[in-house]
């Protein structure tokens, strides 16, 4: 059996830690013959490197997960780097975003649109320019399935910021929280939205597992189809 190494950020925020935990519970009620177990890329223990390291001792291999709405450099540094140190026995999983079933939370959270002109997609941010790409595809996916504009504001990193955004936005706005957990992000959020309504973060959602769980079969089969060489890059499939 090839375990699953599910990957979080984490948080000061016992509510964020919790509902990490929820989706990882979740996840494991999902599929209860799979070994699931729950690292973190910051602030929180156990530390992505020192799980793999403990889960590799005992499974033959596993996929490292990442519970991360985008792409970035937690996806393309810290989990590919797992993957790099145990070639063939670790493989790194896609983010879990962008996804139409994302999209789909995404909307079920912004409810009755009758009331709203456009909406903002409030996002973590990245200094990626793959993570901000990542989240503009979510943006325009959920315009299409909203029928509304969508743009997005970030807390952090390169892109476009959330107070800039909603100050340049016409119209009655709604907030789409783009963000996994409650935390320090979703309070800033929650800051800067003045009289604008917003959405909770897309946790808890049993959607969330199941996609999550797509994403460990999808490195499983992709794992499967290749061959690897002794420093774990690709040489065949």
């Amino acid at each position: 059996m090839t375990d699953l190494v599910a990957v979080a950020h984490g948080t000061a925020d016992p509510a964020g830690i919790a509902v990490v935990h929820d989706l990882v519970r979740e996840m494991a009620r999902q599929r209860p013959d799979l070994p699931i177990s729950l690292g973190f890329v910051d602030l929180l223990t156990p530390a992505l490197p020192s799980l793999v390291h403990r889960i590799t001792s005992d499974a033959d291999e596993a996929v490292v997960v990442p519970l991360l709405l985008s792409s970035g450099y937690h996806v393309y540094v810290d989990v590919a780097a797992e993957a790099r140190r145990y070639p063939g026995r670790v493989h790194a999983a896609a983010a879990l975003g962008p996804d139409p079933v994302l999209v789909e939370i995404l909307a079920d959270r912004l409810g009755d649109l009758s009331r709203v002109d456009q909406v903002v997609l409030a996002a973590a941010g990245s200094s990626d320019p793959r993570a901000l790409t990542d989240c503009e595809t979510t943006a325009t996916l959920l315009a299409r399935r909203i029928d509304r504009p969508v743009h997005v504001g970030y807390i952090s990193g390169s892109g476009d910021r959330l107070p800039a955004v909603l100050a340049r936005t016409r119209g009655r706005l709604a907030i789409a929280t783009y963000l996994l957990a409650p935390g320090f992000f979703n309070t800033l959020v929650h800051r800067h939205a003045g009289p604008h309504p917003v959405t909770p973060p897309l946790a808890p959602d049993p959607r969330l597992a199941t996609l999550a769980l797509h994403r460990y079969d999808a490195a499983r089969a992709e794992a499967g189809a290749c061959l690897w060489d002794d420093a774990g890059s690709i040489v065949g499939v």
